[in-house]
């Protein structure tokens, strides 16, 4: 029902501006996804504007216009990845997984970005370099600890047993041996094994886990039980 007031006439035309900045933030985009791409691939110390503009089709007077230096595109795919770790978080939360369901699920679609995302990838390996890198990045993995810590917390308020450690500690310990997982299996497999690594981790550092990962969409088949 049309509210009285509203106008109900045609939508007007985007103007020249506005097509100008939405111009512009899929430029940016481009830029970011090349940036991704060849930081994924070579690492910082090795990749240039150059490779980003020949990655992105385009010319480096381009890239310069919208990021100033090698070290703003770092920080900016950085920024990026870390807001990628949110997105997957979010897609968790909404599925009424016990807690400790929750921390398997989001470790397993974790593992299955750095498996399929090169922005990911490239995230991961800018936090390996950082001191290479002259801006200052985001702490490591401060919210994606935080996130976990609370799911933890939950199941240790319910724990009769008194089995589990301290949330904090828990959750440091599985992010460490994550990310640590995820560097050894790009090294030796191209990260083609991380899914089955992290379930095996999950297991093996929170046994009390298995039963609740039944429930995990992300749990390997044949990995229930």
């Amino acid at each position: 029902m049309e509210k009285s007031g509203e106008s109900s006439g045609p939508r007007l035309p985007v103007g020249p501006r506005e097509l100008k900045q939405e111009r512009a933030v899929r430029t940016r985009e481009r830029i970011l996804a090349a940036a991704a791409t060849a930081f994924a691939a070579k690492g910082f110390p090795a990749v240039t504007i150059l490779d980003v503009a020949e990655t992105a089709g385009m010319t480096k007077g381009a890239v310069y216009f919208h990021y100033e230096n090698k070290e703003a595109l770092a920080l900016a795919v950085t920024e990026r990845f870390y807001l990628r770790l949110e997105e997957i978080a979010d897609t968790v939360e909404p599925l009424g997984l016990p807690p400790l369901g929750s921390v398997a699920e989001l470790l397993l679609r974790t593992a299955t970005a750095f498996r399929d995302e090169t922005l990911v990838q490239a995230g991961a390996r800018l936090q390996l370099e950082r001191h290479l890198i002259g801006v200052r990045l985001p702490l490591p993995y401060e919210a994606y600890t935080g996130l976990i810590t609370s799911w933890l917390t939950k199941e240790h308020e319910a724990d009769t047993r008194g089995g589990l450690p301290p949330p904090g500690t828990l959750a440091t310990v599985l992010v460490s041996a994550f990310f640590g997982a995820q560097h050894i299996s790009w090294v030796l497999n191209d990260r083609a094994d991380l899914v089955k690594r992290t379930t095996d981790l999950v297991r093996t550092i929170i046994p009390s886990a298995s039963e609740d990962m039944k429930s995990c969409p992300s749990a390997p088949r044949g990995e229930h039980g």
